[in-house]
């Protein structure tokens, strides 16, 4: 496979001088460039995947008519988050 380049990009001294302060020992900035595309890349992939399943369990819902009010949905989130602190803290009792 061929390789290409990516197009130049103006960035500030400043920004430069702190990624090139950041790099691991032997990473050169192209490395990082690279590495920091990909990155982006797959994020906004995994985002549109979310999005798309996301839609399409929405029109599931709403076609068997199975749905539940945004105040349920939190009121059960929030019994679990009670729940679950409530374990945290009974854990935190008996292993003193």
């Amino acid at each position: 496979m061929k390789s290409a380049t990516l197009p130049s990009v103006r960035i500030e001294a400043a920004l430069r001088e702190e990624i090139e302060q950041a790099l691991n020992e032997g990473e050169s900035l192209s490395a990082f460039v690279e590495t920091s595309v990909r990155e982006s890349l797959r994020r906004r992939l995994d985002q549109s995947e979310f999005v798309k399943r996301g839609i399409a369990s929405l029109q599931s819902a709403r076609k068997s008519g199975k749905t539940i009010s945004a105040d349920t949905a939190l009121r059960k989130l929030e019994d679990r988050l009670d729940k679950a602190k409530a374990a945290r803290a009974r854990k935190g009792r008996t292993a003193g």
